[in-house]
């Protein structure tokens, strides 16, 4: 028998979550590549939806696979106020409505048309509240998406917050020991949060960079240590920043571009690549 042939099948794991472990793809898209026959595993073509593999043996998606993924739109939208990142809720609208021929800022370098059906399938990749403005990430791609937002994400977000203390004092008397607190120590609903980078641009304004995007919390934090948030603006994630980007605009993500940033690790640096074999690591 053959090391191999000897493995336990504890070992195994389903093709579509080690597509989605190696960021070929979505577990979603995975299977549905699958089911076209668009898949092989060590050059056989796999079309059974729960196929189980070894963790280093080589998956190829087809050329009609790369032809999919490359079509699927990544757009970058300057949030205005009054518009909620996801589903339309409690009489306000969805970002997703302002992705039109008419809002496609003129100076975008990416030189591709808009084409109206590209919006549909647009999720935002992270959240920006009502009363929040900024960068916001909308995508069809299930592998940004999980780069920006899922459990592993090592992508850093900076946002350019204004704010008051609650007592009425001015900001230059801000106790430095709370400074602190606001880079590491807080907890939200129990949860401790992680590291964050946190300090004054000026009298008004915080510049926060965090590495976690909980609900509502650079809200929360600031509450926590007596600030009231009169503004708050995200003005870069990851490598990609804002930039001239005006407000109500969006433009396309370019082909050059990645969020990843120099000197962060990455749970998604194998996108790109069209075959993947890697150790059976754990």
């Amino acid at each position: 028998m053959t090391e191999k042939e000897n493995q336990p099948d504890t070992d195994l794991v389903r093709l579509s979550k080690r597509m989605g472990q190696l960021g070929i793809c979505s577990r979603r898209e995975a299977d549905a590549w699958i089911e076209k026959g668009w898949v092989s595993v060590d050059g056989v073509k796999i079309t059974e939806l729960g196929t189980k593999i070894r963790p280093e043996q080589k998956i190829t998606i087809n050329k009609a696979a790369q032809i999919e993924q490359a079509e699927k739109a990544t757009v970058l939208l300057n949030k205005p106020l009054g518009y909620v990142s996801g589903q339309a809720e409690d009489g306000y609208e969805p970002a997703k409505v302002l992705i039109t021929d008419e809002n496609h800022w003129n100076e975008d370098p990416c030189k591709k048309p808009f084409k109206p059906f590209q919006r549909k399938g647009l999720v935002p990749a992270g959240r920006l509240d009502i009363n929040s403005t900024g960068l916001l990430v909308l995508t069809q791609d299930g592998r940004i998406a999980k780069e920006l937002i899922g459990e592993e994400s090592s992508v850093d977000k900076e946002y350019i917050v204004r704010v008051c203390q609650t007592n009425g004092q001015p900001n230059s008397e801000f106790p430095e020991d709370k400074l602190k607190l606001l880079n590491y120590g807080l907890e939200i609903d129990g949860k401790k949060l992680l590291r964050a980078k946190v300090s004054w641009i000026n009298n008004n304004q915080l510049k926060f960079v965090l590495r976690e995007g909980k609900n509502r919390q650079i809200r929360k934090m600031c509450e926590a240590v007596g600030l009231k948030v009169m503004q708050l603006k995200r003005v870069r994630i990851g490598a990609v920043n804002l930039g001239k980007l005006p407000v109500g605009k969006w433009r396309y993500l370019g082909a050059d571009e990645s969020f990843e940033r120099k000197g962060y690790p990455s749970s998604t640096s194998n996108r790109g690549t069209r075959s993947f074999k890697t150790n059976n690591r754990r």
